[in-house]
């Protein structure tokens, strides 16, 4: 199965390695990971429209991008990878999204993406704040 992963914390993120490391893990899942260079919470389904968005290729599987989760997830489905995912997966989000959350959030907004290019996906997020028990 293939899998595009993506989020609003950044590729650097606890929560984005904690989400990979676990479907690595799955028998043949296949797993390329697409996210914002850095945070980008708040910004919803936002695409960028008025400026260059730079790709910087940072391994094999992982690339991050100068824009939002939603051009993260485009640019992916646009060009950059050459396969179609089964499954599209945002987060670990490092706050709660829940009620108007949902609105603002980009790793809701990554979801969003994908559904709208026709591809399953889901948006993962924690309640409690901060990453000190995955960083131990």
């Amino acid at each position: 199965m293939h899998f595009l992963l993506t989020n609003d914390d950044g590729i650097h993120a606890p929560g984005l390695r904690s989400l990979e490391e676990a479907i690595r893990g799955l028998p043949g899942a296949r797993v390329t990971v697409v996210a914002p260079e850095e945070e980008r919470s708040m910004c919803g389904h936002r695409i960028t429209t008025h400026a260059e968005l730079i790709v910087e290729r940072i391994d094999e599987t992982h690339f991050g991008v100068s824009g939002t989760p939603a051009d993260c997830v485009h640019i992916a489905l646009k060009g950059l990878l050459d396969y179609r995912p089964d499954l599209v997966v945002s987060g670990i989000n490092n706050g709660a999204n829940m009620g108007d959350d949902t609105i603002y959030s980009g790793t809701v907004g990554a979801a969003m993406e994908a559904y709208l290019f026709g591809i399953p996906a889901i948006a993962f997020s924690q309640i409690g704040k901060g990453w000190a028990h995955v960083d131990a």
